[in-house]
């Protein structure tokens, strides 16, 4: 193992920059000089790759192990739940986590949760399908709005769509369930649906799609006119932000912020810099982390650090071309990244800031610690449950709480 001394200043910045946007200047944030005392291990990942490719830049895959210092445990607090989909945080402690067939539960930090609560059956549930994401308003005290999303059924097929909705909390019932947004087209399939969704500070919704899983749908994630593969920056009543890269191109989908995504499950927004993070569920191989920006192409299928699951190149079988983003950092073999967050609180000091990844091909928690908006180290954590975890998030009490498709909710806690 590796010990180094590291002096960090909290204020991080971009490696990317938009050509197509002019942003708003970067917040001013406090500068205290911190000196971490960080002990490095061999890398985590210690399985040989599916491919062959060589990674773009020191890091973007592999980085050293760590290990966290501070004792926490990891503890079963229910079981049962209905194939868990998505958590978020109630301004009361409790918990709200959807469930793909249509409901949601309520869950107390003791691991007590209600009964099955409505929501809708506009939904097809079967694949990768069902009641999806969910997101908590950060005025929900005042305006008792959640959102969600969810493929939504139709006769053309389905389609990645938002949702919003009254929820009273006393009453633990759903109301005024209304869809604000699709990214069409419609399709038959039931995959890749992506179907993240966080609120940025100026309260509008960053939502992933997927490519939809089809040779004949993958190419869409390059095109223009449709909302497969793409992150989408809308507001709260689904219109698109007009402030969007391609708003004013009248043979593009208004609402696309970024393109050439094979299909996001993770999106969170750094807590200092407030910009957008999001994880990508590769092919065999490929697993990437992104930094997004506006108007950036992110170069699926053009570009993969993965194959095919036969074994064949994806396309020309290339991981770099001009004009298409590199990931900031890479899986091979993959880890099926999921939900994910950046953990605010100093309850666990070290982790403060650091992403934590919910995996679930690889059956554990990543945990990456960044500098610079460059991954130097990785971590796994409950990695021997057995479990596949789709979800994750931050309590009032600064434990993380994350659900597992097999129906558990495990706390992780100091």
């Amino acid at each position: 193992m590796i010990k180094v001394t590291l002096l960090v200043v909290l204020l991080l910045t971009s490696c990317v920059k938009s050509p197509i946007v002019e942003k708003d200047p970067k917040p001013i944030l406090p500068e205290p000089e911190v000196v971490e005392e960080i002990v490095f291990y061999d890398p985590v990942e210690t399985e040989p790759t599916n491919t062959e490719f060589k990674p773009y830049f020191e890091g973007q895959t592999r980085a050293k192990g760590i290990k966290t210092v501070e004792s926490y445990s990891v503890d079963l607090i229910r079981e049962g739940l209905d194939s868990p989909w998505g958590i978020d945080s109630l301004p009361s402690g409790q918990f709200i986590i959807t469930e793909k067939s249509g409901t949601i539960r309520i869950l107390n930090q003791d691991g007590n949760v209600s009964d099955k609560i409505f929501v809708t059956d506009e939904i097809d549930d079967s694949g990768q399908g069902g009641l999806l994401d969910v997101l908590v308003s950060p005025d929900f005290e005042i305006d008792k709005t959640v959102y969600f999303t969810l493929a939504e059924k139709a006769n053309q097929g389905s389609v990645t769509a938002v949702a919003k909705a009254q929820f009273d909390l006393e009453n633990t019932t759903i109301s005024q369930f209304t869809i604000i947004y699709r990214a069409l087209p419609y399709f038959s399939g039931n995959n890749h649906y992506g179907s993240r969704i966080v609120m940025d500070d100026k309260g509008n919704l960053y939502v992933s799609t997927g490519d939809r899983q089809s040779l004949s749908t993958r190419g869409n994630a390059q095109k223009l006119d449709n909302g497969h593969g793409k992150i989408l920056y809308i507001d709260t009543d689904g219109n698109a932000v007009n402030t969007n890269p391609f708003y004013h191109n009248d043979s593009a989908h208004q609402a696309i912020y970024s393109i050439g995504h094979r299909n996001i499950q993770g999106l969170a927004i750094h807590p200092l810099t407030h910009e957008l993070w999001a994880n990508e569920m590769g092919p065999q191989g490929g697993d990437e982390l992104n930094l997004i920006e506006s108007g950036q192409n992110y170069g699926w299928p053009i570009i993969s650090y993965g194959e095919e699951y036969s074994g064949l190149p994806i396309g020309e079988g290339i991981s770099v071309k001009d004009g298409l983003e590199q990931p900031l950092y890479y899986w091979d073999p993959v880890i099926a990244p999921a939900g994910m967050i950046f953990y605010e609180s100093d309850v666990i000091k070290e982790w403060q800031n650091n992403l934590f990844i919910s995996s679930l091909k690889a059956q554990h928690i990543t945990r990456l610690l960044i500098r610079d908006n460059r991954v130097i180290g990785e971590e796994r954590i409950a990695e021997n449950l057995g479990q596949r975890f789709r979800d994750i998030t931050e309590g009032n009490d600064g434990a993380l709480y994350t659900i597992t498709d097999s129906g558990q909710v495990y706390r992780i806690k100091e």
